[in-house]
């Protein structure tokens, strides 16, 4: 993947090495709700939602930046500039639709953070939040994406990234907002296949964004593809209760199969059109 070139992104927020968490709680206790959740196959979105109403801006204590090794501070550029290609790609897509982008910020933090959504922690991996349009990263996850699951490669990465710029997307055209509405009218397992017809549209969503930013800057190198569909197939319900449990539940799946995320992905990456990535009309996934 070629990058090092283009711009970083101005809609970055740098918060690691900052206290953060939830106080009532505290950080064990979540990262433990965390893990039970994703243990019974509830996104972990929800328990995010449920934990909301923190109050933000609380006073914290940055690390000297000089600290931080040339790994990670490479990998926050990296994660930057991924960023300002989605911003724009996204805002040519969306002007093509007479619609306008706006931005959503990234937050960048360590073990623990205060989002719009309520607290988090570095164990529920990468989000995005609605209530305040950020998504949240911390970069000790990419580590987790090589080491565990098994994905390697910058592209593997920039996926990760493109899937929750994604959901911002689905934020701003209502999408969300529908499907929370639905959620709540809904049993725990029709709430569950909505919350997958909306992973795997985000999957389908980043690789628009592949399609569409490779068309504009030839950034895309060979095997990158092959990445972003290990990094997808890594992150499959199935593969991660097989490795958790032992056994697949797929009733309670939250983001889909493995092979279901690499199709949905390929489905954006070979169209570069967003219209095909109506999960939600889809008659199979």
């Amino acid at each position: 993947m070629r990058w090092e070139n283009d711009r970083e992104s101005s809609n970055v927020e740098d918060r690691r090495g900052a206290s953060g968490g939830r106080r009532g709680m505290g950080l064990f206790g979540t990262i433990a709700v965390a893990l039970v959740a994703m243990y019974f196959g509830i996104d972990p979105a929800v328990v995010l939602n449920q934990l909301g109403g923190m109050p933000q801006g609380a006073p914290t204590e940055q690390v000297d930046p000089s600290t931080r090794s040339a790994e990670e501070n490479h990998l926050a550029k990296f994660s930057s500039v991924v960023l300002g290609q989605t911003e724009d790609t996204w805002t040519q897509i969306f002007a093509e639709n007479n619609r306008e982008y706006d931005m959503p910020k990234m937050v960048l933090f360590s073990g623990a953070v205060q989002s719009g959504c309520g607290s988090a922690e570095s164990a529920m991996g990468p989000f995005y939040c609605p209530a305040d349009q950020k998504l949240y990263l911390d970069l000790s996850f990419f580590d987790e994406l090589h080491n565990r699951l098994g994905a390697k490669g910058d592209f593997a990465q920039a996926y990760v990234i493109a899937h929750e710029v994604g959901h911002h997307v689905q934020n701003m055209l209502g999408i969300a907002q529908k499907v929370h509405t639905a959620q709540q009218r809904a049993s725990q397992a029709e709430a569950n296949a909505l919350s997958v017809r909306m992973e795997l549209q985000a999957d389908c969503l980043a690789g628009v964004w592949a399609n569409r930013t490779n068309q504009s800057r030839n950034f895309l190198e060979h095997g990158d593809i092959e990445s972003a569909l290990s990094a997808a197939a890594g992150v499959g319900d199935d593969r991660l209760q097989q490795q958790a449990r032992g056994h697949v539940v797929p009733e309670s799946f939250t983001h889909g199969s493995s092979e279901q995320r690499m199709r949905w992905f390929s489905t954006g990456a070979q169209s570069g059109d967003m219209n095909q990535c109506n999960t939600f009309k889809a008659s199979s996934l």
